[in-house]
């Protein structure tokens, strides 16, 4: 709960002493969930910032670190008689967020410490994983807060086991979206590493861990971009940096989303049947001519934030037998044209779970093939933290596949960079909780990237076009070149080019 100085006289009162640390025995973490106070725990630095307190996940108590100063606490339990191999820290957490270091970690385990950033979760419990490698028979779990004061963060149900019986990290895909980088070359845009130096961004982006692409594709674009010879160049760039491909078809002649799944001009008149097969016929060259030159996708998009559906109004909402139809064309043809890509389902708004489970529940009840599920969330539009992972738990078990964020973002400013009005503005900021800075940023990547490691069988973030600067001529419109950048706020380049510390985030999953 949100901890306040008025509250400090109550929390000291539920104060229980902490008593040295007994080394649990054959893998056991003693006293998991706090329900015996500190029994097992030990803690170092300002001791009375950790106490425990009524509430907490499950059972009654729940570990609290919170201080009406300035405060550095870290409560930890050694767990002994262990096996050499692979374990998983699982435990659940919530805390206001904004401090200057508060994480969970492994040490003491014979190789490197691992640790995974609390985030900012308000009131809402999230579920957070670390994984270690195991040689010496022995492992320290670590809770820790440095924090200012009033800020606080409440631990409760920590599990310790081999990985095998706890997944969910690491996470296999670290990704960036960059279908605007050769339009934004073509006018100009250069990218820098932080000290400056020019760079090729795929090679840059895979040097700061990101080791996925993901790249839109266009029907006809009226400027020639995101259409399939731009996803087949930016497609051999991504291989030459090591990167696997998810290729978004949006079956649209520009943007498709929520709000908008306008058909493709060359499509508008086609017969129902006929709209099956284009789509089939489209999904289906783009991914053989992927393959065909060496870079086959790992993963491709049936449709891009298709909540309303796809082709309205054939594929629309409310005709979900026209839109399973088209669905399973597209699917098919991702099969037949190249065996080893995973077909993904993308939906907006990754906190929904209700209309999530609506709209997946009408996808399998008329067999629509896929294997992945993909949502898009942005904090300060689609909500919490905690709702994006209970969601993506509940779909991951409901549905039995494996899920991932296909987009999110973050602005470093509010301040403009060319004359496209940013859609990321001071009340978006608020809305999202993180301050519009460079740390502010990071610290909303990073969180993301924490609480999607925390979901059992997920399998990453792919973050939405970081390297799209603001470069004269590149807006936003296909049809307009005068049009804008309403994005460079939330690249993770400034308005010098240069690299902003959120890039280096991603080397840390």
């Amino acid at each position: 709960m949100l901890r306040t100085p008025l509250v400090l006289a109550a929390a000291a009162a539920l104060l229980i002493a902490a008593t040295p640390a007994q080394a649990a025995t054959t893998g056991d973490v003693r006293n998991p969930g706090f329900e015996s106070g500190l029994t097992g725990w030990s803690e170092s630095g300002s001791r009375s910032a950790g106490f425990t307190e009524a509430g907490g996940y499950t059972g009654g108590y729940q570990l609290t670190h919170y201080a009406a100063t300035a405060y550095r606490i870290t409560t930890s339990q050694p767990v002994t008689g262990l096996k050499r191999g692979t374990y998983t820290l699982s435990l659940r957490v919530r805390s206001g967020g904004n401090q200057p270091s508060a994480y969970v970690g492994l040490n003491s385990c014979g190789s490197a410490e691992e640790r995974a950033a609390i985030p900012r979760t308000g009131a809402e419990w999230v579920r957070l994983a670390v994984t270690v490698k195991v040689t010496g028979g022995r492992c320290t779990i670590v809770l820790h807060s440095d924090a200012a004061a009033g800020q606080w963060t409440n631990f409760d149900d920590v599990t310790f086991a081999p990985t095998a019986t706890a997944p969910g990290t690491p996470l296999a895909i670290t990704g960036a979206d960059v279908s605007h980088v050769t339009k934004n070359e073509d006018h100009g845009a250069v990218y820098r590493t932080a000290a400056g130096q020019r760079r090729d961004p795929f090679r840059l982006l895979a040097d700061n861990g990101v080791n996925a692409i993901r790249l839109k594709v266009w029907v006809n674009p009226a400027d020639g971009y995101n259409d399939r010879e731009d996803v087949l160049a930016e497609a051999r760039r991504a291989k030459a940096a090591g990167q696997q491909l998810l290729i978004d078809f949006h079956y649209s002649d520009a943007w498709a989303d929520p709000g908008k799944q306008n058909k493709p001009a060359a499509w508008a008149a086609l017969s129902f049947a006929e709209l099956k097969q284009a789509v089939y016929d489209h999904t289906y060259q783009v991914l053989h001519d992927l393959r065909a030159q060496g870079t086959p996708a790992a993963m491709a998009q049936v449709g891009n934030e298709i909540n309303g559906g796809m082709l309205w109004p054939d594929g629309r909402w409310d005709n979900w037998d026209g839109l399973a139809a088209l669905l399973t064309a597209g699917s098919t043809a991702v099969t037949a044209a190249s065996p080893g890509t995973k077909v993904v389902l993308h939906l907006a708004e990754g906190g929904n779970n209700g209309g999530h489970r609506w709209w997946f529940d009408q996808a399998t009840a008329r067999n629509v093939p896929f294997d992945v599920i993909a949502v898009s969330h942005y904090v300060y539009w689609h909500g919490s933290l905690g709702a994006l992972q209970a969601n993506l738990m509940d779909l991951a078990a409901r549905y039995g596949k494996p899920v991932m964020v296909a987009e999110t973002a973050y602005g470093f400013t509010t301040a403009e960079n060319d004359h496209e009005p940013n859609i990321f503005t001071a009340a978006l900021a608020t809305a999202g909780g993180y301050p519009a800075t460079p740390r502010g940023q990071s610290d909303a990547l990073r969180d993301i990237l924490t609480v999607v490691a925390g979901v059992p069988n997920a399998l990453g973030v792919y973050y939405w076009e970081p390297t799209w600067t603001a470069a004269d001529g590149a807006g936003w419109d296909p049809a307009d070149p005068t049009s804008g950048d309403g994005w460079e706020n939330q690249a993770l380049f400034d308005y010098d080019g240069r690299a902003l510390p959120a890039l280096s985030v991603f080397k840390k999953f």
